[in-house]
C-alpha cells in the first residue's frame, strides 16, 4: 500500500473490537446515504459509504489536486494574520441517512490513505427522525442529535473502531471532524429495528437484513461472511455469497439465523447464484422457535440443489419460528437465503414496545 509520503502501515485502532457479525446500517445496499455535508472541496461525500475498500492512486491529479477515495474538506483558516488559526470547537461535518433504522452497537471511521490530511479528533452525533425526511427537516434546529462518539482522536491511515453504549432507535448520524480533513469510510454496525407499522400483516422476507434477519453463528467462513446470504439484492459475482473451505471429514456447515421476529414462513428460496463447481450437494433448513436449546423442526428436509440455480420452495406454515439454521451438505456455497412469510401479532407487538421506548 502506497501513500503521498511513503508505504503505508495501516493499522487498526482496536483489533479487539469485532463488529463483524452486526449489520452495517450505513450500507448503500440498505438504502444508506451521505445526505449533507458542509464541505466536500477535495473529495466527495458520497466516498464515505462505498461498499469496498479504500485505494490510492499516486499521481493521479485532478483540478483541485491528488485524487483521493473518500470524504476531504479544504483547509480551515482564522481570521486573520495575527489570529490565524481556528478555534477548538470549530469543525466540519457529514450527516448520514441509515438504510434501516436501529440500535447502533459500533462506528468505524476509517482514515485510509489520509497521513498528511487527516482530522485529528472526530465525533459522532446520531438521532431519530420519523419519515420520510427532506434535508431541511433533518438539519432543523429542533433535532435532538445524541453523542454516540464522544471527541476522539484520529490517526492517519487508520481503522478506528469505537464501541456505543447508546440505546437509543437513531435513523441518521452526523460525523463531525476537528478542524477539517479526510476520512475515507464511515461503518454504523448495530442491529435493524424496522418499522412495526409496515410490517404488520405483510409477507415478506422475514431474514432480510433491512427488517432485522441476522446470522449469529457459522461453521466455516473461510471464503466469505454468512451475513452475504441476507443481503438486499442478488448477487453480482461468487465472492457476494456465503462460501466454506472443502471437507476433509464426515460432517457438513450450517449457519444460523434470527429471524426479524416470530415469523410463519410459507416459502423458501435457496439461490446458488455464481456457485458451479463449489454449490452444495443437498441442503436442509431446520427451525426453532427459542433460540439455543429449543426444539428443532425440519421447515426443509435435506433436499439436492444444483449449481447456480434460484431454487424455490413453498413449506408448511404449520409453527412459527425465531431462528432457522440452514445445513449444507458436506460443504460449498450459497448465495443468497430468502424465508418469506408473515410477522406473527405477538412480533408485532414486541417491535412496537421496543420502537416506544
Amino acid at each position: 500500500m502506497t501513500t503521498p509520503e511513503g508505504p503505508s502501515n495501516y493499522a487498526d485502532s482496536s483489533a479487539h473490537t469485532d463488529f463483524a457479525d452486526l449489520t452495517n446500517l450505513a450500507a448503500r445496499s440498505l438504502g444508506a446515504g451521505v445526505i449533507a455535508a458542509n464541505d466536500e472541496w477535495f473529495a466527495d461525500k458520497e466516498n464515505l459509504l462505498l461498499d469496498r475498500a479504500p485505494e490510492f492512486r499516486p499521481h493521479t491529479f485532478g483540478p483541485k489536486g491528488q485524487i483521493m477515495d473518500g470524504w476531504e474538506t479544504r483547509r480551515r483558516r482564522g481570521t486573520s494574520a495575527a489570529k490565524p488559526h481556528v478555534r477548538p470547537d470549530e469543525h466540519d461535518w457529514a450527516v448520514v441517512r441509515l438504510g434501516a433504522p436501529g440500535v447502533i452497537r459500533g462506528i468505524v471511521v476509517d482514515t485510509a490513505h489520509f497521513l498528511g490530511n487527516y482530522p485529528p479528533y472526530a465525533s459522532v452525533e446520531a438521532a431519530f427522525v420519523p419519515g420520510i425526511p427532506s434535508v431541511d427537516e433533518v438539519l432543523a434546529e429542533d433535532v435532538k442529535w445524541t453523542e454516540i462518539v464522544p471527541h476522539s482522536p484520529l490517526q492517519g491511515d487508520t481503522a478506528h473502531r469505537f464501541d456505543v453504549a447508546a440505546d437509543g432507535r437513531f435513523t441518521h448520524v452526523r460525523l463531525n471532524i476537528f478542524p477539517d480533513g479526510g476520512v475515507a469510510r464511515l461503518r454504523v454496525h448495530g442491529e435493524v429495528v424496522p418499522d412495526p407499522d409496515y410490517l404488520d400483516g405483510l409477507t415478506v422476507d422475514v431474514l432480510a437484513a433491512e427488517y432485522g434477519g441476522a446470522a449469529l453463528a457459522a461453521s466455516d467462513r473461510y471464503f466469505s461472511p454468512p451475513h452475504h446470504m441476507n443481503a438486499p439484492g442478488r448477487s453480482r459475482v461468487m465472492g457476494e455469497g456465503w462460501e466454506t473451505r472443502r471437507r476433509r471429514d464426515d460432517g457438513h456447515d450450517w449457519v444460523a439465523f434470527r429471524l426479524a421476529g416470530e415469523a410463519l414462513i410459507t416459502a423458501v428460496e435457496v439461490d446458488t447464484d455464481h456457485y458451479q463447481g463449489n454449490a452444495p450437494g443437498w441442503i436442509r433448513l431446520a427451525a426453532s422457535d427459542g433460540g439455543a436449546g429449543a426444539e428443532e423442526f425440519d421447515l426443509l428436509p435435506a433436499t439436492p440443489v444444483q449449481p447456480d440455480t434460484r431454487h424455490r420452495f413453498r413449506v408448511a406454515p404449520g409453527r412459527p419460528a425465531t431462528h432457522v439454521r440452514i445445513d449444507v451438505y458436506p460443504d460449498g456455497g450459497v448465495a443468497r437465503l430468502r424465508l418469506i412469510g408473515e410477522l406473527t401479532p405477538a412480533a408485532i407487538a414486541d417491535l412496537r414496545a421496543r420502537t416506544g421506548e
